[in-house]
């Protein structure tokens, strides 16, 4: 049978056709208006926030530390350097999982818990571009090792950054301080902006308290840098301003004569300008390295000078409070002479004692049989204590008080150093707010031969001295001479006051011829030189008290309960450049405190202008610790160190000098009574 098929619609199939393609057509149109919409969206709607996004993806702004100012003494002598150390640095923006980089990176680069911490701190508050350090000071073999793996750490860097070093080591230690490590406390209170890519700040001494000065202004450097952070091409950059340069009023010749002074002793020496208040010498004895603080001090390092107990990092000149024992007495007496209770020709009887009226406690002279007839010139050649416990019975405490005040006593000098102490000068509301209890008529007694519980810190007893040799004119004791550089700053080299002061001109005149005989023929007589003549007057204080009947036996005490020894003075007498306090620990007697100032004295006076201590031509660094330097080590023929202010040399390597940390106590106190 024959078959039949049906014709094709040809038309119709057309029709299909046309419509298949017109359909295809507006699929791809739609999805190319979508196409041409985004970028359009991309290109011009939104171009200048996603260009922006991507340049700053491309091209970073870093921040440039600036260098610190260097620190010189008042000659030019170069007291703290900058010098490159090399650090592993990271930025958020250059590495993802930055905790795992870091676990990763402990074996390598042998970082300590305080470093992660550090790190961790930092890191959290730095801008996302910031290069932050991660460990500072790498040693040869961290680099190496870290060369070896770094195509494992994309965005860490080795980066070279300036720190600090004190050529001088322990010498300058509690003068200039240190830098350190920028803390948690530290961070939340600077501004982040003026430290960025700064790692150090000033802690304590003149680096804490002219930080502003010495800090600079940070710079910045614009960068063009790939995926990994890796630098293509620099495009521009606005150079840090270093920061000012430092001239110390500390003399460097002197402050080694008075350190050598101290050598193997605890105590402090503090010398001044009576005319201008400048600090010419100031050493607290055991000192210690700086240069150990800078980039981190071991826990080891750091356990041994915090618990050493005879405490390297307490310094004596400026927090210490000691009794001043009869080093006062020139002050107090012309207090007396300012009310009208004596004058010059006054005199009183001493049996050796003083008692209280309706009292039998008797207040002992340090001379059993006394002095006899005893008038103001006497008492202070003699040093008589009954003298001044008269005086001060007829006084009270609170003229006492508020004459001595005058002298800085119970107050901060203004010293710009950190950390002051400010003593104490007793009266009865001070007791009845600490120890709630009523003032006693026998204390007033024991403060005015400079005991019971008056204290003050040889930087006091140096201005009090300063003062006297002004005739009454107050001065501020600073360390800072002159500042150089791009931010103003003026020092006051001047008296910035004076005492009100009742008697006559003559009196101040007086007193210091008393001081003069004190050296000449009294208790000071061992320093005595015909060269030129010292006003002063020497001091004991009493650390083991001694009771009533007792007589004072140093056989049958240990070596921290020994009287202290003090000395104050100035010369030359008629018109004093140098003003010192002495005061050694455990030194038994007024007299042998005065036998440490004379080589400062005969330095000052005599050495320096023709014969000046320089430093030597190799580095002085120490080691942990140390109680001086002898001025043999420094010769006298070597011309100041100076450094060029572009410099960013190494240092020279020094021998750490061989030293024993002393591992005896520092003495305490008691309510002494005044010996000489």
């Amino acid at each position: 049978m024959k078959q039949h098929f049906p014709l094709k619609n040809v038309q119709q199939e057309k029709r299909i056709y046309r419509n298949r393609v017109f359909i295809a057509v507006g699929i791809v149109v739609f999805f190319l208006l979508l196409l041409v919409s985004r970028y359009a969206y991309l290109q011009i709607a939104h171009y200048d926030e996603f260009s922006t996004a991507s340049d700053q993806n491309r091209i970073r702004l870093q921040p440039l530390a600036p260098a610190r100012g260097y620190i010189y003494d008042r000659n030019g002598v170069l007291l703290a350097d900058n010098y490159p150390v090399f650090s592993a640095t990271i930025s958020r923006a250059d590495v993802k999982d930055i905790d795992d980089t870091v676990k990763r990176l402990i074996p390598i680069l042998a970082l300590t818990q305080e470093d992660i911490e550090r790190f961790s701190s930092r890191i959290k508050t730095s801008k996302k571009t910031e290069r932050v350090a991660l460990k500072l000071n790498l040693t040869e073999t961290d680099i190496a090792k870290f060369s070896e793996v770094k195509f494992q750490f994309p965005g860490v860097n080795i980066e070279t950054q300036m720190t600090r070093y004190y050529p001088h080591g322990e010498l300058f230690a509690h003068v200039i301080g240190y830098v350190g490590r920028i803390n948690d406390k530290e961070l939340k209170s600077i501004d982040k902006d003026l430290y960025a890519g700064t790692n150090l700040i000033g802690k304590i001494g003149v680096e804490k308290s002219y930080e502003d000065l010495l800090h600079g202004v940070p710079g910045n450097e614009s960068v063009e840098a790939d995926a990994h952070g890796n630098v293509l091409r620099n495009l521009g950059r606005k150079d840090p301003v270093r920061g000012n340069d430092l001239y110390l009023s500390i003399d460097y010749g002197l402050q080694v004569v008075a350190t050598e002074q101290l050598a193997g002793r605890r105590g402090a020496i503090v010398a001044l300008n009576p005319k201008t208040g400048e600090i010419l010498a100031l050493v607290s004895s055991p000192s210690f390295n700086p240069n150990l603080f800078v980039t981190g001090i071991s826990n080891t390092d750091y356990s041994a000078l915090r618990d050493n107990l005879d405490q390297p990092l307490y310094n004596r000149a400026v927090q210490g409070a000691y009794p001043p024992g009869s080093t006062i007495k020139p002050m107090f007496g012309l207090g007396g002479i300012h009310y009208g209770y004596v004058d010059w020709a006054t005199a009183i009887s001493d049996p050796g004692y003083f008692t209280l009226p309706g009292d039998s406690h008797r207040f002992r002279d340090h001379k059993k049989s006394g002095h006899g007839a005893v008038n103001m010139h006497k008492a202070q050649v003699v040093s008589c204590d009954t003298y001044f416990y008269v005086l001060s019975y007829r006084m009270g405490i609170e003229k006492m008080n508020a004459w001595m005040r005058q002298f800085g006593f119970s107050e901060k000098t203004g010293v710009d150093l950190p950390s002051e102490s400010t003593g104490l000068y007793p009266n009865p509301d001070w007791k009845m707010r600490t120890r709630k209890s009523k003032w006693m008529k026998g204390e007033t007694i024991s403060v005015s031969i400079g005991q019971g519980a008056f204290t003050a810190t040889p930087l006091q007893l140096a201005m009090a001295t300063a003062i006297t040799a002004n005739q009454g004119s107050h001065i501020t004791p600073h360390v800072l001479r002159e500042s150089h550089g791009a931010k103003p700053y003026k020092v006051h080299n001047a008296p910035d006051g004076k005492i009100q002061f009742n008697g006559q001109p003559e009196d101040w005149i007086k007193m210091r011829d008393a001081m003069v005989d004190v050296i000449e023929s009294g208790t000071g007589r061992g320093i005595r030189t015909p060269m030129y003549q010292i006003a002063g007057k020497t001091g004991t204080a009493q650390v083991k008290s001694i009771a009533q009947g007792k007589k004072y036996n140093e056989a049958l005490l240990t070596e921290r309960q020994l009287d202290h020894g003090l000395f104050v003075g100035f010369a030359p007498a008629e018109n004093p450049d140098i003003a010192i306090a002495v005061v050694w620990e455990n030194g038994k007697h007024g007299g042998s405190a005065a036998q440490l100032a004379r080589p400062m004295f005969d330095y000052w006076l005599l050495t320096r202008k023709k014969n000046p201590i320089r430093p030597a031509t190799h580095q002085i660094s120490g080691g942990l610790m140390t109680a001086g330097i002898k001025p043999g080590e420094l010769p006298s023929d070597i011309n100041p160190v100076t450094a060029d202010a572009n410099a960013t040399h190494q240092p020279q390597s020094a021998q750490p000098a061989t030293q024993t940390v002393p591992s005896t106590a520092p003495s305490t106190s008691s309510q002494p009574v005044e010996s000489e």
